[in-house]
């Protein structure tokens, strides 16, 4: 409905009469046209009046300059006897006589709406604009586009039902019906008056579908003390969480809604609502821009380098990590308030990862820069690895958070080639090892090593050896190149630890073996892609 008709008579002057204002009058008339909820406030409230002036029984219908097509009216015929307006103690309250227009005039003064609290008025005036405008220009975000997001007081949705009530009993004395999903939800007529108001003085459209996101908060101080009755009504629908200071959240007061019994409500709660004692406040004005994503692929030389920082009770064991020496500089450039690293598998704080290097990605959380040509991610590359001789990466690229999932994907299905200088305790000649070249998809059963236990469930885990090329040195030392399934545990199928691999080097040698030095040659994973130097 694009427009107010006769039908929509009666209800208008109801809710002037209540204390309600003249955009919630529009949407419990279900007018669905955006462009007058845009209206100033002062030429609604005239234009209210002055449909109410015109003579009832007029056949045109009382448009408020709107070009869209008026919905056809409904011609209403009285019931001989309605129901009675009941009182608090069990219904609706006996409301002033629509047809006294001084009682109509007088209620009708700016002042808070009984049914919004304010948000339809104060909250869509320029002022307001303005400090959301100078909230999202002094955050420094890149951005092209935005979505407006609000969040309301709990107790609207009881305010709004109370409403809702009184509406449908006075369409019900009519012989109408009146369907409360008809109803403009109040966060969408707001963001109808909002965005293009945001858009003009940003410079930049309202799309719904982008990651740059203006949030306003908003509090009532009534919110507990109008919620009440209902934990009382419905005490399962309340339980306090960790994170919330109060039980009256929006999804369990509509939740206890759902289920309390129609008479219930009106016993405890005003149907009209009372006017209110305070306006909403503007709790926070937040900006948020959604995560941004970065892939490559990085190389670690030292021995003294663990992937992620090693901090034990509290107390750091190392200095820095692959993780940090990455992202530090990623941080600093996307400007990000934080970040969360992952990788293809990891490697000991003692091993190297050589070769084409390992593929890792950082989520970027709230970056406040967001716009990078592939340049700009060489530049960024570049600078990572002139920081430190620890580590190199390569391939450095914007992402999606889809193809993060391609990463994680592959790991169980990846293999990795490694290289392993090992040691014995018996004197070995090349002979010795030279029958493991020949071993293809050698079986392991290996229990959860003993040094990981602390962190990893007790299990039994069949890994493959795909293939293995010996390379001898002395008579105590070679080195063993292997191609391995995913997951394998290199340093264990070496020395077997104390026999929870089997088979091992050692038992595959019938002697005591050990690993000196552990390198990943590669990580064979075709993700994220190559990229040109």
């Amino acid at each position: 409905m694009s427009s107010l008709t006769e039908k929509d008579r009666p209800i208008v002057q109801l809710l002037l009469n209540t204390g309600t204002c003249p955009r919630c009058i529009l949407r419990f008339c279900c007018v669905g046209s955006q462009t007058l909820y845009r209206h100033p406030y002062k030429d609604l409230m005239k234009d209210l009046k002055d449909f109410l002036k015109n003579n009832q029984e007029k056949e045109d219908t009382v448009c408020f300059d709107v070009v869209d097509p008026p919905c056809k009216r409904v011609r209403l015929e009285h019931t001989e006897e309605g129901p009675d307006n009941v009182n608090h103690n069990g219904a609706l309250q006996q409301i002033p006589s629509v047809n006294d227009e001084n009682t109509t005039m007088e209620n009708s003064a700016v002042k808070v709406c009984n049914v919004c609290l304010g948000i339809l008025q104060e909250f869509c005036e320029a002022d307001f604009i303005k400090k959301v405008c100078q909230k999202v220009n002094t955050a420094d975000y890149q951005f092209t586009s935005f979505v407006f997001s609000v969040s309301l007081p709990p107790q609207l949705s009881v305010r709004e039902r109370a409403t809702w009530l009184l509406v449908k009993q006075e369409m019900g004395k009519l012989g109408l019906s009146w369907a409360k999903d008809d109803i403009v939800q109040l966060k969408e007529a707001y963001k109808w008056i909002i965005h293009p108001q945001l858009s003009e003085k940003l410079d930049v459209p309202a799309d719904g579908k982008v990651l740059f996101e203006v949030s306003v908060v908003f509090a009532h101080p009534e919110t507990d003390e109008e919620c009440h009755f209902l934990a009382t009504a419905c005490p399962d629908c309340f339980k306090p969480a960790k994170n919330k200071q109060s039980v009256f959240t929006r999804m369990a007061v509509i939740k206890a809604l759902e289920k309390i019994k129609e008479e219930d409500f009106l016993k405890h709660f005003p149907c009209p609502p009372s006017s209110p004692k305070d306006l909403c406040v503007a709790l926070d004005i937040q900006c948020n821009n959604g995560a941004v994503f970065v892939a490559g692929r990085y190389n670690k030389y030292s021995r003294n380098l663990p992937q992620t920082p090693w901090i034990i009770d509290g107390e750091r064991k190392l200095e820095s990590s692959v993780e940090e020496l990455i992202s530090e500089h990623l941080m600093a450039e996307f400007k990000a308030d934080s970040f969360n690293f992952s990788s293809s598998g990891r490697e000991d704080v003692d091993v190297r990862t050589l070769g084409n290097g390992r593929p890792f990605a950082i989520e970027l959380v709230n970056p406040r820069r967001i716009h990078f040509t592939a340049e700009d991610m060489k530049g960024l590359q570049q600078t990572i690895n002139n920081s430190s001789d620890k580590i190199q990466v390569r391939d450095l690229q914007l992402v999606t958070r889809e193809a993060i999932g391609r990463m994680k994907e592959g790991e169980e299905e990846k293999t990795k080639t490694y290289s392993a200088l090992i040691c014995t305790d018996k004197a070995i000649q090349k002979e010795d090892i030279a029958f493991l070249d020949d071993i293809k998809e050698l079986k392991l059963d290996q229990k959860t090593p003993l040094r990981v236990l602390h962190r990893r469930p007790l299990a039994v885990r069949c890994r493959i050896i795909h293939t293995m090329k010996s390379e001898y040195i002395d008579e105590h030392h070679f080195r063993l190149h292997l191609k391995t399934q995913a997951g394998t545990y290199i340093k264990e199928f070496v020395h077997g630890d104390f026999g929870r691999t089997k088979p091992n080097i050692g038992s595959l040698l019938n002697r005591t073996a050990d690993i000196l030095e552990l390198d990943v040659e590669s990580v064979d994973i075709d993700w994220p892609p190559a990229l040109d130097d």
